[in-house]
């Protein structure tokens, strides 16, 4: 039997630190804070949270400060990391990400395509600097803000505009909240998914993170970019219904993408 892939998550974890109110806030009001919790965040570290969940064998890649908060214990692995996993990129520090890209790249070119290490970069802030990586993923994931950033007002058109500074070959993916997700590969043909949107709406933080991990995850195991979008916005979806991560644990059971 085929060894499961391992997932290496690269970027950033970080503190959240959430208040839980009665209702969204409207702007210039007060609102009574019910609860706080704190909670390990970041995209890089959520994704990998959501691999962890999915039963992925994964491993995280970044800056870890001392105390139980940054603790990746109960979700993430912790492994050296080894050649044949495919490689998530959370785009941060483009420059040297840029090059360790490309040790990965050089380390390829001597492996048949079968055992190459696929790479793929999240695109999500509107950094000048960080629109460097589009050629570096095989798999590139570009937000809402950064489409609308180069004046596209869809994830369609921007696919369509953005599409020429990814490589050859590459597969570009944009998510667009409650419109759901679309994705260009390299047949030229688009691929669209809805959202699902859970029956009440509890916590959104982290659902674009939820997104990448769920993509990632049927792409990993051979699944089409169909099915890879659909389960991604589903997951992403579900997960906006409760607090956390835990519960993907059941959504995967319900939803898990068929190849």
């Amino acid at each position: 039997m085929e060894q499961q892939k391992k997932i290496l998550c690269v970027g950033l974890v970080c503190l959240d630190i959430i208040n839980v109110v009665n209702e969204y806030p409207e702007e210039d009001t007060d609102s009574r804070c019910l609860s706080q919790y704190w909670q390990r965040g970041g995209n890089a570290s959520n994704s990998c949270t959501v691999l962890s969940l999915l039963g992925v064998p994964c491993a995280f890649m970044g800056s870890l400060s001392a105390g139980p908060v940054a603790d990746l214990h109960g979700h993430q692995q912790h492994q050296n990391w080894k050649p044949h996993y495919p490689a998530h990129e959370q785009g941060r520090n483009a420059e040297e990400q840029v090059k360790m890209i490309q040790q990965v790249q050089m380390y390829n070119s001597t492996l048949p395509q079968q055992h190459r290490i696929t790479i793929s970069v999240e695109i999500e802030k509107t950094r000048e600097l960080l629109y460097q990586l589009f050629p570096h993923g095989d798999v590139v994931f570009v937000s809402k803000d950064v489409a609308r950033h180069f004046g596209f007002e869809s994830g369609e058109a921007a696919l369509k505009g953005l599409y020429s500074r990814v490589k050859q070959g590459a597969i570009l993916i944009c998510a667009w909240a409650e419109k759901g997700a679309d994705a260009l590969g390299p047949d030229g043909m688009i691929i669209h998914s809805d959202a699902f949107p859970p029956e009440n709406l509890v916590d959104t933080l982290g659902a674009g993170d939820t997104f990448n991990a769920a993509v990632i995850y049927t792409l990993s195991n051979g699944g089409s970019l169909q099915n890879a979008l659909t389960f991604g916005c589903k997951v992403a979806g579900r997960k906006c219904g409760f607090h956390g991560y835990d519960s993907i644990r059941e959504i995967f059971t319900d939803e898990q993408p068929k190849s």
